[in-house]
């Protein structure tokens, strides 16, 4: 049978100076953490009251702008494929594109354009017996 020895008076002076040590000094950088935010965001505002603050326009409507999306109507013969484009704006690039139909198409592929300037995509009706219409569509930016 083996005797546990309690720990030495040094051991537990130094692991509670080690507790104190690493908690004392979270709860003393927490106030002035704090001080430091508060400074830096009335250095942001500058002076300006809550509705100046309010009235400045913000990011998602100046970035709103910058995106577009453009549409072109396509249809496919029953048992039909084949590949459909849509065109961004003059100076836009595509991001993005899709589809959308009430019918059964699948989407094989979606790409950009080689150049960019549009989205292309390649469907498939999925029916032998009825055509099919949508819309594709291309995301684009500025």
């Amino acid at each position: 049978m083996s005797i546990v020895k309690a720990p030495s008076p040094a051991l537990v002076i130094s692991c509670v100076a080690l507790f104190v040590a690493l908690g004392g000094t979270a709860i003393a950088a927490t106030p002035i953490a704090k001080r430091a935010l508060f400074a830096n965001n009335a250095g942001k505002l500058q002076g300006k009251t809550a509705a100046k603050v309010a009235a400045l326009p913000g990011p998602a409507s100046s970035g709103a702008r910058l995106i577009s999306t453009k549409t072109a109507p396509f249809a496919l013969n029953p048992g039909a494929e084949g590949p459909f484009t849509v065109s961004c704006g003059p100076g836009e690039k595509a991001v993005s594109g899709g589809y959308t139909t009430p019918n059964l198409v699948l989407g094989i592929d979606t790409v950009p354009t080689s150049d960019g300037s549009g989205w292309q995509l390649y469907l498939i009706n999925g029916s032998s017996a009825q055509g099919a219409a949508g819309t594709v569509q291309a995301v684009c930016i500025r």
